[in-house]
């Protein structure tokens, strides 16, 4: 059982990087497949698609390599369940200098911390990636 499935996520996304892997499968749910929209939409994957099997429904992440090297160049998981970590407006994140994104869970959805500012609204943040 896992306690933490966006944790487990990132997990499996860092070791499929590292291994090079083409694409990882993981198990189907709301929250991860608006990550995986917002991880599409700012170019650290190339795709995502949802795949069913027999009894479960699972996305699978075509991941995206520049030169050999994965673009997702570190994973950070940042709200958990044992402790959340929210922030306004005018604390949201920068990531890297700018060069990443921190993704937030606002009354927007799952967004990037520059669609919040440009919102103008907090939320929890999720993750950074960069």
């Amino acid at each position: 059982m896992v306690n933490d499935p966006i944790s487990d996520m990132l997990t499996q996304i860092r070791n499929a990087l590292l291994l090079n892997k083409e694409a990882v499968e993981i198990p189907h749910s709301k929250m991860k497949k608006e990550i995986s929209r917002v991880l599409k939409e700012n170019g650290f994957i190339n795709d995502y698609i949802e795949v069913s099997d027999d009894k479960f429904k699972k996305l699978k992440l075509i991941l995206k390599y520049h030169r050999g090297k994965g673009v997702i160049q570190g994973l950070k998981r940042i709200s958990r369940p044992g402790r959340r970590v929210y922030t306004q407006k005018s604390e949201l994140p920068y990531v890297m200098g700018g060069l990443g994104i921190a993704v937030i869970s606002s009354s927007h959805g799952i967004i990037t911390g520059q669609q919040a500012r440009r919102l103008n609204t907090g939320g929890e943040v999720l993750c950074h990636i960069w």
